[in-house]
């Protein structure tokens, strides 16, 4: 009880949050491994290991227990699984989406232009 009464009025910096981003991993690692891995330093309750070309060789780690996860990310960050360095970071949802964003609109600005016959090409 006491150490959890302790944790309640310890202040985390703003980026940390339960969920992990692990890149630099291994392609044939499995989910198993990872929980192997990641599970020693606290209750997981997710791991999405990426399987397309896109997302392979990163993964998604979510811990129930947010100063699990930065515990986590402290001891893993350059840790090393079949010769490769891990890359571990706090997943931060506006960087995910901020491309897609940007095309999103840029895509709409197009239409647009072309809806109204506007040319912002300057050419002098």
């Amino acid at each position: 009880m006491a150490l959890a009464q302790k944790r309640t009025h310890v202040r985390l910096p703003p980026e940390v949050n339960r969920i992990l981003y692990v890149r630099n991993l291994p392609y044939k690692i499995t989910g198993e491994e990872m929980y192997d891995i990641f599970g020693k330093y606290g209750a997981i309750r997710q791991i999405r290991v990426g399987n397309t070309p896109e997302t392979r060789g990163t993964a998604f780690v979510v811990y129930e227990d947010i100063f699990d996860a930065k515990n986590a990310c402290d001891h893993l960050s350059g840790f090393n699984v079949c010769g490769r360095y891990l890359v571990v970071l706090y997943y931060q949802s506006n960087k995910a989406f901020k491309k897609i964003d940007a095309e999103k609109k840029q895509a709409e600005l197009d239409r647009v232009k072309t809806k109204y016959g506007i040319n912002t090409d300057e050419k002098k």
